[in-house]
């Protein structure tokens, strides 16, 4: 499939080669093909993760790459795909920007006709008459399945293209994921392992049987007997899961006893005194109810880091809401409830907003899963644009001694 339309801004494409000259410093581990090494956290939107492309594109246009990589929804996908499609060092942006190329999204809306009739009108903008007409005929797949869509055919996709790069297994990802850059190191010379470098994959779920944020693969041990042998692409079908808009995952027979239950206890949930003991089935559903953007994933409190956190929104964060009905309240309800955990800890970690980007997304409608190639192309340059705009501002020396600042009153 043609992916000349997405490169063909030539003022992205001078911008790039301008940055590249700068040979600017963004961190203090590189390799020795002179890569150098951040971590990445990316929000949760639907079809506005393909801006994620773009911005995932420019950074490894300037020759950078990823230790640890987290998001929920959108970012989790894209964040499993960075961690899949090679090793740490190699640039995978080119193969998610042929798949976003030649990618048939509508094929993700696998519901019956009367689900694909509703989001059809729904992306068009009906009017609340054709919507609530629409809306009685989708009962029964709300009552039955709890969701439109059985999310079925994002599972194949998914599969397959982690299979394409010998991926069946989270035994398979974590042998990629333990494969060392060459040379990987600090600035200093001090060689680091993977571990000490801090390569992980996270990401964000939803367990609103428990009320337990999930994340994955680092609590696969609680739903699953044998984890190593789980398909990772699970993972992202859980963290992708819309509430109703596609069916919540449903994990029975959960792992039981001693062990179990130890590991619960580690998350929060203690066995012992929750009624019913250890639990024995979940309900999986987006992990953007909880935290739509997990900035604080791979922080780590009272010490300098060695690599930055980037962050990347999906939109501008918008905290003041009209409340005119029922509908609005709602929405403000959901919204505040998936916003709350990381407004806190941006608010308690300020030196953050130095690492985060906005990309402005506001015109495209998340879930046009329909969407046309022109938004497609548009969405990934206003991602590439955000990337170049940050990296053109982004100060490692100075962001290191704000954070020995902070470092120093935690320790105090």
């Amino acid at each position: 499939m043609d992916i000349r339309p997405f490169l063909s801004d030539t003022a992205m494409l001078a911008e790039v080669d301008t940055l590249k000259q700068a040979q600017r410093t963004y961190s203090d581990i590189i390799d020795d093909e002179g890569h150098q090494y951040v971590d990445l956290v990316m929000e949760g939107g639907g079809m506005l993760g393909l801006a994620l492309v773009g911005y995932s594109w420019v950074m490894e246009q300037m020759g950078i790459r990823f230790l640890g990589i987290g998001g929920t929804s959108a970012g989790s996908i894209n964040a499993l795909l960075l961690a899949a499609l090679g090793p740490r060092d190699a640039a995978k942006s080119p193969k998610l920007l042929e798949e976003l190329a030649r990618l048939d999204f509508w094929s993700f809306v696998d519901g019956d006709s009367d689900a694909r009739n509703l989001i059809q009108a729904f992306t068009a903008g009906a009017g609340k008459i054709k919507l609530a007409f629409l809306g009685a005929q989708v009962l029964d797949n709300l009552n039955e399945r709890l969701g439109l869509n059985p999310g079925k055919a994002f599972l194949d996709w998914l599969s397959g293209l982690l299979a394409g790069s010998g991926v069946h297994t989270l035994a398979d990802l974590d042998a990629l994921q333990a494969t060392t850059p060459a040379g990987l190191r600090l600035r200093s010379g001090q060689p680091l392992t993977a571990a000490e470098a801090g390569i992980r994959l996270a990401m964000v779920a939803a367990d609103v049987s428990t009320e337990t944020k999930v994340v994955f693969p680092e609590m696969a041990s609680l739903y699953f007997a044998k984890p190593q042998q789980v398909n990772p692409a699970i993972f992202a079908r859980a963290s992708m899961s819309i509430p109703y808009f596609f069916e919540p995952l449903q994990l029975r027979n959960l792992p039981q006893g001693p062990e179990a239950a130890a590991a619960w206890l580690k998350v929060g949930f203690d066995a012992t005194t929750e009624k019913g003991g250890v639990p024995k089935s979940a309900t999986l559903v987006d992990g953007g109810v909880m935290s739509n953007f997990p900035i604080d994933l791979f922080h780590v409190h009272g010490r300098v880091p060695t690599a930055p956190t980037f962050g990347v929104k999906l939109q501008y964060d918008e905290r003041r809401r009209a409340i005119d009905g029922p509908v609005d309240l709602l929405g403000a309800i959901f919204n505040s409830a998936r916003h709350c955990l990381d407004y806190d800890f941006l608010h308690r970690n300020p030196d953050y907003r130095q690492l985060v980007t906005w990309i402005p997304c506001q015109r495209f409608n998340w879930l046009d899963f329909a969407m046309s190639r022109k938004d497609r192309v548009a969405l990934f340059r206003e991602g590439a644009h955000a990337a170049i705009n940050f990296l053109k501002c982004f100060d490692w020396a100075r962001y290191k001694e704000v954070r020995a600042g902070t470092a120093a009153a935690h320790n105090a």
